[in-house]
């Protein structure tokens, strides 16, 4: 095997017959580069061989899963890697196009010990990847990554016989049938349901249909040139249009969905976007008259309601707050037995007896429209407005390079351990279990973490008190931020 090249530079000679990997397309719970600038073909190939290599060492059963998502170059990238996991001997189980949370299905589905989903997830076109994972419902998580990181850029990939190619038929059908189950409203809704013309366009809306909703199109025509926005229900962009839809057409609320199906984000009937964290609580609290004294895992970068809310706390609801990330998330739950987990960027984790502990947005609106149908005289604006009232800003992610973001990101976590003091409050505590959480004596609070998976650095503020004083965390915050030359222009503001 050649050891893989991480000079990446196409139109080479080299470039079509050697492989080639970018180290920085390791990260912490999955791998993500930009195609061809930080893998090529042959790279992925090698990537396959290490992940089929590893899958042997660990002693996992050799057959795996594998999933595409909707991308022009999708389908290439998986051929290049199913051929390397067949060179190590594994038998692959291609399921065709799928979501992430299909593929993590597919594991349960076909009884298969391995899962490869190949995808770039809510990045857009330019960047590609793969999510994987052994012990289901989980995925790779730093230890994971770094073993395979090294099995591959060393060229300790282990050729073996017993390679095998299948592909298998009715997987999306079998995912939407366990989604669907017994289920129907009773209630009439109406829903916007946003795609952004990704994946999630051949899913959502027949779903939805099948569970009794009646369904406002917005976008859901597969094109994987995504002409009108990314499908990134975090960012503001595909919220105001969703906003925008509901207005028009009158809708008891939207339902937006991420590039591979993974995340779900929410407007109300008012327009209003709920930030998942928000949503999570509202959920929480639905839950939690259900299912009493549950545990529920929130990120790092949501919101302090979780463990401050008086009805979770009166349902006897624990609050567990965790590094952010779908792989540190979905093991944080399964450690715990929680019943669900939930990150801000719309990444829902519901465990047993509600789902199976992985991220899928396609159940997330299952459980919503649940949700609406078990409170039948309330809005989904009532919902929000119920919820004690704070101020918080967007995810925002500054500029910064892969090679830096991690030495920028600790010298701008020892200045904030300095500070005694942010927008006229104490500084109560750093909590720095993933980024450096800096929490006021009010309640309110502020993060600055490192992105694990773009060259980005993260930004969330949270006030308990007052739109004046989130923008005065946010500058606070950003003074230091703006002390490190390499960190450039935030990608969307509030």
């Amino acid at each position: 095997m050649i050891k893989p090249r991480a000079k990446v530079a196409p139109n080479t000679w080299e470039f079509l017959r050697d492989p080639m990997i970018a180290p920085t397309g390791f990260r912490e719970y999955d791998a993500r580069w930009q195609y061809p600038q930080g893998i090529n073909l042959p790279g992925m190939t090698a990537l396959g061989l290490g992940l089929g290599t590893q899958m042997r060492r660990r002693g996992i059963a050799p057959v795996i899963a594998v999933g595409n998502d909707y991308r022009d170059y999708s389908l290439s990238i998986k051929n290049a890697l199913m051929l390397g996991l067949m060179q190590a001997g594994i038998a692959v189980r291609d399921i065709g196009p799928a979501l992430s949370p299909m593929a993590y299905f597919a594991q349960f589905h076909l009884d298969a010990p391995a899962v490869a989903m190949v995808t770039a997830s809510h990045n857009p076109n330019g960047w590609t990847g793969v999510k994987m994972g052994f012990e289901r419902p989980l995925t790779h998580g730093p230890d994971e990554m770094a073993e395979l990181r090294d099995i591959v850029l060393n060229g300790e990939g282990e050729a073996h016989p017993g390679g095998s190619y299948e592909f298998v038929e009715g997987v999306r059908e079998a995912y939407l049938d366990d989604l669907v189950g017994d289920f129907r409203m009773t209630r009439p809704l109406k829903v916007v349901c946003a795609t952004g013309n990704g994946t999630a366009s051949a899913f959502a809306p027949e779903l939805l249909r099948r569970l009794g909703v009646e369904v406002v199109e917005s976008h859901n025509e597969l094109d994987y040139t995504f002409p009108h926005y990314n499908p990134n229900p975090e960012a503001m962009e595909m919220l105001h249009d969703m906003s925008a839809r509901v207005a028009a057409s009158g809708a008891d609320f939207a339902l937006g969905f991420d590039g591979d199906g993974d995340r779900c984000g929410v407007v109300d009937d008012d327009g209003e976007e709920i930030f998942a964290d928000k949503m999570g609580v509202i959920l929480a609290r639905d839950l939690s008259r259900i299912y009493p004294n549950a545990t529920f895992v929130a990120d790092v970068k949501s919101t302090g309601l979780f463990a401050s809310d008086p009805v979770l706390r009166a349902n006897g609801a624990h609050a567990d707050y965790w590094k952010t990330g779908h792989s540190h998330m979905k093991r944080r739950v399964h450690a715990l037995g929680a019943l669900a987990g939930f990150e801000k960027s719309g990444h829902y984790f519901l465990a047993e007896p509600i789902g199976r502990g992985y991220d899928c947005g396609m159940r997330v609106a299952v459980e919503i429209c649940k949700l609406m149908d078990r409170n039948p005289d309330m809005k989904m604006s009532d919902l929000r407005r119920a919820l004690p009232h704070t101020w918080a800003t967007p995810t925002m992610s500054p500029y910064a390079a892969d090679e830096d973001k991690y030495d920028i990101f600790a010298r701008i976590v020892a200045k904030l351990e300095g500070m005694t003091e942010i927008a006229g409050c104490k500084v109560a505590q750093v909590v720095t279990v993933n980024g450096a959480r800096v929490i006021l004596d009010n309640g309110s609070w502020g993060l600055v973490r490192a992105s694990s998976n773009t060259p980005n650095l993260v930004v969330v503020c949270e006030s308990a008190q007052s739109e004046a004083e989130l923008r005065a965390i946010f500058k606070a915050l950003d003074d230091v931020i703006r002390t490190e030359p390499g960190v450039g222009d935030y990608d969307q503001t509030f």
